[in-house]
């Protein structure tokens, strides 16, 4: 018994810890694009680490099927949750804050997510979940209203990246559920083949910018990018979902977007006004009314 509820409380840890990664992520990737990367080198740094982690288990897996997946559904997964979705992420953070980065993506996933459940599984989401995801759906607009308001070209170019981030990232859960792809062979393809499609691009650029970044900055974005989100984030979520069910683990996504927002705080300087804390609050709390009836 004390060794179940070891692995319980751990589980618990692991699942806070992952959400801890994904939602300081966009501060963080924020963060490095203010202070002199750029999209590309951002991405670039993602992909070329977890590509080459990765690379012996592509390998081992098998090419000539693509690990298994088959070339045409991965290079679709790919689509769906590797150098399109990046670069789109990384170009809406150039633009728009942190906290609508983090709001936009997960609140868009969850839409994405309950009507692509209908039509591809059948799925007939209560009515609970379809009043959360009304309310998230409220706080997208929210946002939106807030952007075009405040006069910035940028941001509202920046949300509609995220937005288009939550609308390709929302896809790649369903088909990976539809083909039963195994989560660490997709997150294998998908960094391998973006960081085969991209690398050699982003190499032949102008890249003397880089000389004057100090390399711990380039370090530190390599890890958080390439270790702790591309594969670290998947382990723990993973594990802690095997441990204590897809029930209870659902209810952890709701943090991304408030950690999100609170870590831009300190680290940018980023208030949120009081719209987009509304337009925050009320994605958060359709998250929850979302995720917590899809528990029962």
């Amino acid at each position: 018994m004390a060794m179940a509820l070891s692995e319980r409380h751990l589980a618990f840890l692991a699942m806070l810890g992952a959400a801890t990664i994904y939602g300081t992520n966009f501060s963080l990737s924020r963060y490095g694009i203010l202070g002199g990367l750029t999209p590309n080198d951002m991405t670039a740094l993602r992909f070329a680490v977890s590509g080459s982690i990765l690379l012996p288990l592509f390998l081992r897996a098998g090419i000539r099927d693509c690990a298994g997946i088959g070339w045409g559904r991965a290079l679709v997964l790919t689509t769906m949750s590797g150098l399109p979705m990046t670069l789109l992420m990384m170009q809406g953070l150039a633009w728009s804050p942190a906290a609508h980065g983090a709001a936009i993506g997960p609140g868009t996933v969850t839409v994405i997510g309950a009507i692509g459940g209908f039509f591809l599984f059948g799925i007939k989401p209560p009515r609970m979940v379809v009043l959360g995801i009304v309310v998230v759906v409220a706080g997208l607009a929210l946002i939106g209203l807030a952007a075009s308001t405040s006069g910035a070209r940028n941001i509202i170019l920046g949300d509609l990246c995220f937005l288009a981030v939550g609308l390709i990232w929302g896809g790649f859960p369903l088909l990976q559920q539809l083909w039963k792809v195994d989560p660490l062979k997709a997150t294998a393809v998908l960094s391998v083949l973006s960081a085969a499609m991209f690398m050699p691009y982003y190499l032949s650029t102008d890249l003397r910018h880089l000389a004057d970044i100090p390399w711990q900055t380039i370090a530190f974005h390599a890890i958080n990018l390439g270790v702790l989100n591309a594969i670290v984030g998947l382990w723990l979520w993973g594990w802690a979902v095997a441990k204590i069910g897809a029930v209870v683990s659902g209810r952890f996504p709701p943090l991304i977007p408030v950690i999100g927002a609170l870590s831009a705080i300190p680290l940018l300087g980023e208030w949120p006004g009081a719209m987009q804390w509304a337009g925050i609050g009320l994605i958060v709390g359709g998250l929850l009314i979302t995720t917590l009836n899809r528990a029962r």
